[in-house]
């Protein structure tokens, strides 16, 4: 499966999906599935995820330092199998911009509510938002391997 998790920015929470992502599917044994993350805006493109957040999954044993923010592009509704949004604005903006014809599934990451953004606060955002991260991650496994 090839999987696009979808933000803002591209700098705190689908970076930070990504991340757990690949190292959930890896101390599963899930291999060879795809992730990358992007943004509905291309304001931080080229960025590296925010500070915050970087030292939040180190803490956890993911290094997401290397991921670089880029802008949702109408390529990615073909290359991707599922996109995840963050919250139901980036769902419309996502749902407004996928092509005709395009194959990829559009889903909620979380499947109860939005993921809240942690930008505009403090170091406990972050961790709030990590562990709402962390519980939606369940479905998305749930998807993968009822793709298997």
């Amino acid at each position: 499966m090839k999987i696009l998790f979808v933000c803002s920015g591209n700098i705190c929470r689908s970076p930070t999906a990504e991340g757990l992502m690949r190292h959930l599917c890896e101390s599963d044994g899930l291999v060879g599935n795809t992730f990358d993350s992007a943004g509905t805006h291309g304001l931080h493109a080229g960025e590296a995820p925010d500070h915050r957040a970087i030292t939040l999954a180190k803490n956890k044993g993911i290094d997401i330092s290397g991921l670089r923010a880029r802008q949702v592009t109408a390529d990615d509704f073909d290359r991707f199998d599922i996109i995840y949004a963050m919250d139901a604005g980036h769902m419309q903006h996502l749902k407004a911009k996928k092509p005709t014809g395009a194959h990829a599934q559009l889903k909620m990451y979380h499947p109860d509510y939005d993921v809240p953004d942690p930008w505009y606060g403090d170091e406990r955002h972050f961790v709030k938002t990590w562990d709402i991260i962390r519980e939606g991650a369940d479905s998305v496994l749930k998807d993968l391997k009822n793709a298997e």
